[in-house]
């Protein structure tokens, strides 16, 4: 897998993210809306993932994505304290653990799939 579908795929986490958390509000869930929720995030997560990508850390390797969620998490809520958007504890706890669960999800998934699809040496 290229480190650009791993960024995808965590920029489709981010975005599945505000989108599910404006809906459980019952906040508007239009495109705009959920830009205006994901952009700390985005910021962060691209941030991240260019850093480790020129460092020639491949991101979607599983112990790259924990260095891929806590950036997106980190940056994500520093960024958007600074904007002026609530980052109340409870927010914070729940945006680290969607975002752990999924980013690393779909990486574990990924490694366990490629382990079946490589032929075995016997």
């Amino acid at each position: 897998m290229k480190s650009w579908t791993a960024l995808a795929l965590d920029l489709l986490v981010v975005v599945v993210f505000a989108a599910v958390g404006r809906l459980s509000h019952a906040e508007g869930a239009d495109a705009v809306a959920i830009a205006l929720t994901a952009w700390p995030f985005v910021v962060g997560l691209v941030g991240t993932t260019v850093a480790l990508l020129g460092m020639k850390r491949p991101t979607e390797q599983l112990l790259n994505g924990v260095i891929v969620w806590l950036g997106t998490l980190v940056f994500g809520m520093w960024i958007r304290a600074g904007s002026g958007a609530g980052v109340q504890p409870s927010f914070a706890i729940v945006a680290g653990i969607f975002l752990v669960v999924t980013m690393l999800g779909w990486r574990l998934i990924a490694r366990v799939r490629l382990r079946r699809s490589a032929p075995s040496h016997r």
